[in-house]
């Protein structure tokens, strides 16, 4: 294992309430550690360090419904901590008024690590990816003047923004730095198969999971690499198109053929959680999704050659070999993520 990495931001910034020059505050930065079982941090941490106040200020607006047209819609609508922030139970997202969009809700958790957003890679900053869904017609149909206007008549806005940044503006730049401040701290890295690839206590896994975990490692590790069970790729893994919405992934941003419905592939941490699943939610269970491996994949012309190979369409699994693999990938919950007081809105 990686020898542990500890970043620490050492940017102090002491700062007087306008409103009251007794009172001093502190933008205590907040320190990032990658574990000993992660590969390295991908996000430039000294670009946007994040501090205790951006974090706040970042916090408050990802569960800030008045960001959105109809005033409720915040990005905590769709990401629910509980289900490691994902729409848990809504094959395709909500967003204002009531109006569905075409793509299962993805989850928030070690962003930090990845170099690319959304299910197409969309955008490949984390401060920027935000603009998005807050633009989007079906998501939040945000507008940034009118969101700088609130921000700006509320006090409490006024304060945390001139505590969380050097120049105390409340504008766009500002209010997306804040979000990615929160976003990146918001990790995963204590389930029980954590502990185990650290041998901490707490860290014992039974046999079935143990075997679980070598059928894992055979079959779906190319994919879902590393500790964070993703290798951020874009693959076609062989889905039938829906033709009631016919989303073409990744293709949408590059117009490269051989991106034909390619998508991001997605980590499989707290995915006990996350159901349904896929990019379009079609699977409620993980036996669904490991069937379509088993029997479903259907051939294509940009389908990922793995599932192509040894004579055969998609991964041979047998009964045992699928309730071995559900049982290690329940290993994968991380109950502290999933019940942060620092994450949550309350």
């Amino acid at each position: 294992m990686k020898t542990k990495l500890k970043l620490f931001l050492i940017l102090p910034f002491l700062w007087s309430c306008s409103n009251d020059q007794d009172d001093v505050y502190q933008n205590i930065p907040l320190e990032f550690k990658v574990p000993s079982n992660f590969p390295p941090l991908a996000y430039d941490l000294t670009n946007n360090p994040p501090t205790q106040k951006g974090f706040e200020l970042g916090k408050k607006l990802f569960y800030e419904g008045r960001l959105a047209s109809d005033g409720i819609v915040s990005c905590g609508f769709c990401h629910i901590q509980e289900d490691a922030f994902t729409h848990h139970g809504h094959s395709l997202s909500h967003g204002v008024n009531d109006a569905i969009g075409t793509r299962n809700t993805p989850s928030i958790q070690n962003l930090g690590y990845q170099t690319s957003f959304m299910y197409d890679g969309a955008t490949t900053h984390l401060d920027l990816q935000p603009i998005i869904p807050f633009t989007s017609p079906i998501e939040m149909n945000g507008d940034f003047s009118k969101a700088i206007a609130m921000m700006k008549g509320d006090a409490e806005y006024r304060k945390l923004f001139q505590l969380a940044f050097a120049d105390g503006q409340i504008n766009s730049e500002n209010m997306l730095k804040a979000l990615g401040q929160f976003m990146v701290m918001v990790t995963s890295s204590n389930s029980r198969f954590d502990k185990y690839r650290r041998n901490e206590t707490g860290g014992t896994l039974s046999q079935q999971e143990l075997d679980g975990y070598a059928v894992f490692n055979q079959k779906c590790a190319t994919c879902h690499a590393t500790d964070l069970l993703t290798d951020n790729s874009f693959r076609n893994n062989g889905l039938p198109v829906n033709p009631l919405i016919n989303d073409v992934g990744r293709f949408r941003v590059s117009q490269l053929a051989q991106d034909l419905h390619k998508f991001k592939v997605p980590s499989l941490r707290n995915v006990e959680k996350t159901a349904p699943y896929m990019h379009d939610g079609r699977f409620l269970t993980l036996e669904g999704v490991l069937e379509h491996y088993n029997s479903g994949v259907e051939n294509s012309t940009t389908l990922d050659p793995i599932l192509r190979s040894n004579g055969r369409l998609g991964i041979a699994l047998t009964t045992v070999e699928k309730t071995q693999l559900i049982a290690f990938l329940k290993t994968l919950t991380d109950t502290q993520y999933l019940t942060d007081k620092r994450f949550s809105e309350y």
